[in-house]
């Protein structure tokens, strides 16, 4: 399986409108980053594309990704979904919409806030054809589990994906390790995990949650991704341990 990193910043980017770039070094390209996606790629070529962020028509764009089999979710928070409309161009020359999976509640959310992707309006064609998570076990190839996870007050999915004998686990957003999370992700080949900043924060993991949620799991490789401009590539990567990778818009890792 391989995995490519289509945007690692958090919900503002890095640079800050304003051309705030924080710590974070202008000269070096891994610093300049869009908002969270992801793409989980199998041998056979299905492509499994997490989270619609903001950023997404040049993500896919900058990557020449012009497919993707499945949607996923991990919830409704902006900088994870407002790039839906830009799963338009995708839906052309199908005979039917993409297919979508979130939990119940991000589900219902999306339903509310963007009516017209999941219901069609005005002679346009459905986009996406939304299902809850409850009895996903397969998708095109991929095995697919998921565990719901603390976001400050509200919660956010984590994943892991399966194939070809590999996995992978896609753990944004969450404010603490829980015993479920770990039994979910133990072993995994690569874990993509939160990693806001270095000190605490009341929503996201911070550096220390972030490598020991990779030490917990026993996970083979730890990505760092959802870094703010505090996060300096060159430094960050210096000080983390030799399987932890810092990552950037662009990344392309195979577990």
């Amino acid at each position: 399986m391989k995995l490519l990193m289509l945007g690692s910043g958090t919900s503002t980017g890095v640079p800050r409108i304003g051309d705030d770039w924080g710590d974070c070094d202008p000269a070096e390209p891994k610093n300049r980053r869009t908002r969270v996606s992801v793409i989980v790629e199998s041998n056979e070529g299905k492509r499994l594309l997490v989270d619609t962020s903001t950023d997404l028509r040049q993500q896919l764009l900058s990557n020449r990704i012009d497919r993707v089999d499945a949607v996923f979710w991990t919830h409704d928070h902006a900088d994870h979904c407002h790039g839906i409309d830009d799963l338009r161009p995708m839906r052309y020359g199908r005979a039917a919409p993409l297919p979508g999976f979130a939990s119940a509640q991000t589900a219902r959310r999306l339903k509310l806030r963007f009516d017209y992707v999941f219901a069609g309006q005005h002679g346009y064609h459905t986009l996406v054809e939304l299902q809850t998570l409850e009895r996903l076990r397969i998708f095109a190839g991929f095995s697919v589990a998921s565990v719901e996870m603390p976001h400050g007050p509200t919660q956010t999915t984590g994943y892991r994906f399966e194939a070809d004998g590999k996995s992978i686990v896609y753990a944004t957003d969450f404010s603490e390790i829980t015993a479920d999370m770990v039994a979910l992700f133990s072993g995994v080949d690569v874990l993509v995990t939160d990693c806001l900043r270095r000190e605490p924060h009341p929503t996201h993991a911070h550096l220390a949650m972030a490598l020991e949620l990779g030490q917990r799991c026993k996970a083979g490789k730890v990505v760092l991704s959802h870094l703010d401009k505090s996060m300096d590539f060159a430094s960050l990567q210096a000080e983390v341990p030799g399987n932890v990778i810092v990552g950037y818009d662009g990344l392309e890792l195979m577990a």
